[in-house]
């Protein structure tokens, strides 16, 4: 059955996003090489802020929930450090994205299947931080900001985004 619906899917036109490749000044902040940094870039991008200044936030975010709690979670940022290097947790991102003035809109529910997808005219125009299967990635009036990209053809399911408000 799902081999029928991909075929299906494969023929129809996608209408992909653009998409413009942008680091969110990793490497003007002096950094190099390969990293999990997708949140960092992402809110850097949709927010307008300063790589370091993102970077230096989720560090601080993922040391300070390391430090009080004692979820396996925070256990886990213990031990690998708060570097927001290797990636960053829902659960310390999502209070401070939604400090800059941003919202989250969730796409999708359990048991729901996939409603949004990385297409145009399925997510609204602004500036957006996009939630995709173990990816952020900026989207800026229907162009993917990000150091590849993610849409799979316009195919990617989203699962919710925040839109910054107005």
């Amino acid at each position: 059955m799902l081999k029928r619906i991909y075929r299906f899917l494969a023929g129809q036109p996608t209408a992909a996003l653009g998409y413009v490749r942008h680091d969110g000044g990793r490497m003007a902040a002096g950094f190099q090489g390969d990293a999990g940094d997708c949140v960092v870039r992402a809110i850097a991008i949709a927010a307008q802020r300063p790589y370091l200044e993102v970077y230096e936030a989720l560090r601080n975010a993922n040391a300070n929930y390391a430090e009080g709690r004692t979820s396996r979670l925070a256990k886990h940022i213990a031990v690998r450090g708060s570097t927001p290097r290797n990636g960053n947790h829902r659960a310390v991102f999502h209070d401070y994205i939604l400090s800059l003035g941003f919202e989250w809109v969730p796409t999708m529910a359990v048991g729901q299947g996939c409603q949004v997808h990385l297409r145009q005219h399925e997510i609204p125009a602004g500036r957006l931080i996009v939630k995709v299967s173990k990816h952020l990635s900026a989207v800026i009036d229907g162009v993917i900001h990000d150091t590849h990209n993610p849409a799979r053809g316009g195919t990617r399911c989203v699962y919710g985004y925040y839109i910054q408000k107005r």
